[in-house]
């Protein structure tokens, strides 16, 4: 049995050839998948220790910053040869051009003492006193600045001031390369810049010949209970856990794409088995009338399953460097830290190997244990195709309805588990209902092939639905990954729309002020205030007293998201005036003229009105206890409160461009500011999803080009099963053109319909998604982008038709009279 099993192997090689293509792309995934983050993790230990290469100790602030004089008291310790504090934040440079450089920019403190120094300086040296600035040398040469010369640099502090560039250094490829410039300032700038009050960590470097663990002791009883000190293996740690922790979240995203490749994988190569046992039945019989035992048979096709699995798994694990590369090219301008190459472990080879052997065993062993059950005189005499049993179509039928009714009822119970629960239960019901289901959407969907093509289209349709399990198989497959695009494509489009009125309802202003990675700076709102040629400017600001919202607002922009105004009238909203909210009003038993008491200040409640804008789920006060006061009250409650956002209109009679002028002459002192239209806002909004959706849409399509090859391969082995029919039809006039038609119908046909299921099934998981977003807080509503969906079909129908070109080639490849011959 084992030499008759290699030689089936052998002799059934090119019909298992596409099944096996589908094992070396899942392993390809899996193993590409691997390989990636076991480069990134490798990389994030390389880089763990590179700016502590002469830290012997750190002590590591708690809920609040480490204050600076805490930095002279440990540096006082006995056996503490030098001590200082370190901070990374976010700032802004401001380029030769006057514009503030592009991109997310790093500021850090650095050491002013060499024992802590362990940065690659590239030309000049580190700062050494307040006023000198280190950047990264790309940098320097895309702006062109010259050492000795000034570099503006600003943060949340206030306008850009002049620094002294007294050198460069080489962040490429660590932790503080996330694509923008880096800045290095000494501690006491750094502070200013970031408007921090205090470090994050102290840097510690020992005494030569001290004793770490007696000077830890020491360090602990100077900075107290609350400070974490950590020698060195400790905060090398710490780095790699900061680092490996965020990688480790990555990897499962990643390995989840994986999972979805395999399981559609399983389903190509499951169908594979069944098409060929099926093709082999007289071969088996002819075994078991010789002797052979079923047992032996059911080993025999494991084997050879076995076998394949093997051969393709190593082709894939080879494939799976390309997937790791082409991972790092879609990641490449995403800022994520990436690995300094590629990584293949003892564990990513086995884990690859055996996971495609045992793909494709598991999915061998129902087919394989179905052939065997055929009697041998039944297998001898072409015996009916095998009808789905009715045990299996009423399940199916169930978990589809259950599976319907649970997305249905995902938004009425803002349960997140029914969208899952639906989801699943769906496309488990589209997989055991399939031999019904398919096989009437493909005879619907032929209606318009048969009247256009005619007896071509009407062939194709009978050889589509000839197998209803088969056909079920194949189309299934593909439901899975266009299930899943469909679904991220819907959600995408329901969340960008949602956005985008949220936008509309709420900014009616013609600029918005946005601060880059972080708030606002302290003095540009009042900078934009005092130009002539604005009307408007308002800082989104608020602060949480007890279970009270305190909000600032402009009296002229007040009422656009007001939807009721219940007592009094919101335009007398001024100094010492606040709108109350209803829900708030009515617990406290505060009207219109009431006088109040806030933060300690009273105010009289102008009106009581009520706030179209939704409760988000997690906020910090009750529903509706909300009260918006004047702009300069509020600021003289909260001075040191910021917003990341400021409204800006013309003042009357300024043309929107003398207004954006204005507001760029302000904000070129201001590099971590900008200033953006509302098309503009929305777009940075909505630039996130769009950023996910092509990142998720070129991860599942892996999974759906697997899905095409199982119809490429349905339809080779069934031109292989159809060899003497099609011989037959082309002797009484089938034309060539005619055979490629059938052949294409039929794979367009069995595509249409699973990549139908798959958008109906996302479309269904996106619904439910969405609703369960809108109940628990935001203005979301099912928004079905028919252009895309459009695409995804249109694709498909190419793809399909693309992949029905070798069997046909094949199917016309051999002589009439030799395929009549045929057995």
């Amino acid at each position: 049995m084992l030499r008759l099993t290699l030689r089936q192997v052998r002799a059934d090689g090119l019909r298992l050839l596409l099944s096996s293509l589908a094992i070396v792309l899942g392993v390809a995934f899996v193993a590409g998948t691997l390989m990636f983050v076991d480069g990134m993790r490798a990389g994030a230990y390389e880089r763990a220790g590179e700016f502590d290469r002469h830290t012997d100790l750190a002590a590591y602030a708690g809920t609040d910053p480490l204050p600076p004089a805490l930095v002279d008291r440990v540096r006082a310790v006995d056996g503490v040869a030098a001590a200082a504090g370190e901070l990374t934040g976010s700032a802004g440079v401001v380029g030769t051009d006057g514009r503030p450089v592009l991109g997310y920019a790093v500021l850090a403190a650095i050491p002013t003492e060499a024992d802590l120094q362990s940065y690659d300086v590239v030309a000049g040296r580190l700062p050494q006193r307040p006023g000198e600035v280190v950047l990264d040398d790309g940098t320097v040469a895309e702006q062109r600045f010259t050492l000795g010369g000034p570099v503006s640099i600003g943060g949340r502090d206030g306008a850009a001031r002049p620094y002294t560039l007294v050198g460069t250094v080489d962040v490429d490829g660590s932790s503080r390369d996330v694509g923008g410039p880096y800045i290095g300032l000494t501690g006491p700038d750094a502070l200013t810049v970031s408007g921090e009050k205090g470090y994050g960590r102290i840097m510690v470097a020992a005494r030569p010949g001290a004793d770490a663990a007696a000077l830890a002791d020491r360090i602990r009883a100077v900075v107290g209970p609350d400070v974490t000190v950590r020698d060195r293996d400790a905060v090398l740690d710490a780095a790699v856990d900061d680092a490996v922790r965020d990688l480790r979240q990555f990897g499962m995203l990643l390995g989840t794409f994986a999972a979805v490749a395999v399981v559609v994988a399983g389903f190509v190569i499951a169908n594979t088995f069944a098409i060929v046992l099926a093709q082999r039945s007289r071969r088996t019989a002819l075994l078991r009338l010789v002797g052979a035992t079923r047992g032996q048979i059911y080993r025999a096709t494991l084997s050879e399953a076995a076998v394949t699995g093997l051969l393709a798994s190593v082709v894939g694990v080879l494939a799976g460097a390309a997937v790791a590369g082409g991972l790092g090219l879609l990641l490449a301008g995403t800022g994520v830290p990436l690995g300094s190459g590629l990584t293949l472990t003892p564990r990513t080879l086995l884990v690859s190997l055996g996971l495609g052997t045992l793909l494709t065993v598991a999915s061998a062993a129902l087919p394989a244990w179905q052939g065997t059950r055929v009697a041998p005189v039944a297998a001898l005499t072409d015996a009916a195709v095998r009808p789905a049993g009715r045990i299996r179509l009423a399940v199916g039928a169930l978990a589809l309805a259950a599976g319907v009714a649970a997305l249905a009822g995902a938004g009425a119970t803002g349960q997140v588990v029914l969208v899952a629960a639906g989801g699943l239960l769906a496309f488990g019901g589209i997989v055991a209902f399939g031999p019904v289901l398919v096989p009437a959407l493909v005879r619907v969907l032929g209606g318009p092939f048969r009247a256009a093509f005619g007896a071509t289209g009407g062939l194709a349709v009978s050889n589509a639905v000839r197998n209803p399990r088969r056909v079920a198989a194949t189309a299934t497959a593909m439901v899975i990954g266009i299930g899943l695009v469909s679904a991220f494509v819907v959600g995408a489009a329901s969340v960008k729309s949602g956005i985008e009125r949220a936008v509309d309802a709420r900014i009616g202003v013609d600029f918005l002020v946005t601060g880059i990675g972080g708030d606002l700076p302290a003095t540009v709102a009042g900078e934009l205030a005092a130009r002539p040629e604005l009307g408007v400017v308002h800082e989104q600001r608020s602060r949480v007293v007890g279970d009270v919202q305190l909000r600032a607002a402009h009296p002229a922009l007040v009422r656009r998201t007001l939807s009721a105004v219940d007592a009094g009238d919101p335009a007398d909203l001024g100094p010492g005036a606040v709108l109350v909210h209803r829900e708030l009003a009515a617990a406290r038993g505060w009207t219109a003229g009431s006088t109040i008491t806030l933060a300690g200040r009273p105010f009289r409640v102008a009106a009581v009105v009520a706030d179209e804008e939704p409760v988000l789920a997690g906020s910090p006060v009750p529903a509706g206890h909300l009260v918006d006061v004047l702009d300069a009250d509020f600021t003289a409650m909260f001075p040191a409160e910021r917003g990341y956002l400021a409204e800006v209109d013309p003042a009357s009679g300024v043309s929107v461009d003398a207004a954006r002028a204005a507001v760029e002459s302000v904000l070129a002192r201001y590099p971590t500011v900008n200033v953006m239209d509302q098309a503009a806002y929305k777009k940075m909004l909505t630039g996130t999803v769009d950023l996910v959706l092509g990142f998720v849409t070129a991860l599942l399509g892996l999974a759906v080009v697997i899905s095409l090859v199982g119809v490429a391969n349905t339809l080779s082995l069934s031109v292989v099963e159809r060899t003497r029919e099609t011989a037959v039809l082309r002797a009484v006039g089938l034309s060539r053109a005619g055979m490629r038609g059938v052949l294409a119908v039929e794979a367009v046909l069995t595509a249409l319909v699973g990549t139908l299921l798959g958008i109906a099934l996302g479309t269904g998981t996106a619904a439910g998604a969405t609703a369960v977003v809108a109940r628990i807080g935001g203005d979301f509503t099912l928004v079905l982008p028919w252009g895309r969906i459009g695409l995804i079909v249109a694709v498909a129908v190419v793809a399909a038709l693309l992949a029905s070109v070798l069997p046909a080639r094949r199917a016309l490849s051999r002589p009439v009279v030799a395929s009549l011959g045929a057995d």
